[in-house]
């Protein structure tokens, strides 16, 4: 009997991995692609706080789990990389040092800029890394997203109001805009 249980742990085990390295990514072609055209879009799945009152308050909700990440549900929160145009729709957990009180909704990153610039660069083993440097916000410095070559991504926003914050994604092709004719 003992012979089943550890051949089922180990199939168990082997279903494990089998499931972790099936997920399926972007190819690496098309993602340098987006990346060097600067047009695309980073959707985010995961938010990672750095401030620790927050890490406390997650860890005393009961059955929490002793991490520091938030799934984010839904595809509502994403950075839309233009040419000529910068859309931000991100949540914060954190410490914000100049609060807006009244309205909630701009302590969260909720922003359009058209004065931005792009940098990118090449990292080590394929990794690219976009910088965008927003001039006309007051509260937003950077904002660095890490792309990899399977189209996952790591963003980082740093601001001058609040403590850094990171969240974890995807990058995808922009969706294109359609403007309504007038009849």
């Amino acid at each position: 009997m003992k012979r089943y249980i550890s051949i089922l742990y180990i199939l168990g085990f082997l279903l494990a991995f089998q499931s972790c390295s099936s997920q399926t990514g972007t190819d690496s072609q098309t993602v340098t692609a987006l990346v060097n055209s600067q047009d695309f879009s980073f959707h985010a799945q995961r938010a990672t706080p750095t401030n620790y009152d927050v890490i406390n308050v997650m860890n005393s909700m009961p059955n929490s789990t002793s991490t520091r990440i938030l799934d984010l549900s839904g595809d509502n929160y994403s950075i839309d990389l233009r040419k000529d145009k910068l859309e931000v729709v991100l949540p914060y957990f954190g410490r914000v040092f100049n609060p807006t009180y009244g309205n909630t909704g701009q302590n969260s990153y909720r922003f359009t800029s058209k004065d931005f610039t792009v940098n990118t660069t090449q990292g080590k083993k394929g990794k690219s890394i976009v910088k965008i440097k927003v001039n006309d916000q007051s509260t937003v410095d950077e904002i660095t997203i890490e792309v990899f070559k399977n189209g996952k991504a790591f963003t980082s926003i740093r601001s001058n109001d609040r403590q850094p914050i990171s969240y974890d994604g995807y990058i995808s092709k922009n969706e294109e805009t359609q403007e309504k004719e007038k009849p």
